[in-house]
């Protein structure tokens, strides 16, 4: 009897730590979620950018809105797809909407997203963004990586960025 009740408890305590475990999916949100607020920074080329990074929908989804950058603003949106998937829809100024999947992170800092599909694409070929590599380097400052492919040529533009106080 003693050793049933040892053995449910050993259980018990198993499956209350599976239950409390984040995935990597989440915690990668988590630290997107991090973000929430204004930033400010410069592209590649110098130029002066503002990031808006805001959660809505209960938690459910974080909103980056990026301007500053061309004549629109860009739009893009993070979400959790079950526990083990965080996907991207990114809202181009190009007229896509190229969808990403995180993968595994390589550090506790870099989340890297890469092409899924997209919506509005002329042809898998045309002008769209194919990855982004969001960095963190502390909680007042973080790099996003933005790599565009057009038939075939990839263009990276970087946006280094620190939070506005």
């Amino acid at each position: 009897m003693k050793s049933a009740r040892i053995a449910f408890s050993i259980l018990l305590l198993a499956t209350a730590t599976v239950g409390l475990a984040q995935t990597a999916a989440q915690k990668q949100f988590d630290q997107l979620k991090s973000l929430a607020g204004t930033w400010e920074g410069k592209n590649s080329l110098g130029e002066p950018l503002q990031v808006t990074f805001r959660s809505t929908s209960g938690s459910s989804a974080l909103m980056s809105e990026i301007s500053g950058h061309g004549e629109d603003n860009m739009i893009t949106m993070f979400h959790l797809d079950g526990p083990d998937r965080l996907l991207m829809t990114h809202y181009c100024g190009s007229g896509n909407q190229p969808r990403m999947v995180a993968g595994m992170p390589p550090d506790a800092k870099t989340i890297s997203f890469n092409f899924l599909d997209a919506t509005n694409l002329a042809t898998p070929d045309a002008a769209h963004m194919e990855r982004l590599v969001v960095t963190v380097l502390d909680a007042n400052h973080h790099t996003e990586e933005w790599h565009f492919v057009d038939h075939g040529k990839d263009i990276k533009e970087v946006f280094d960025l620190r939070r506005k106080m």
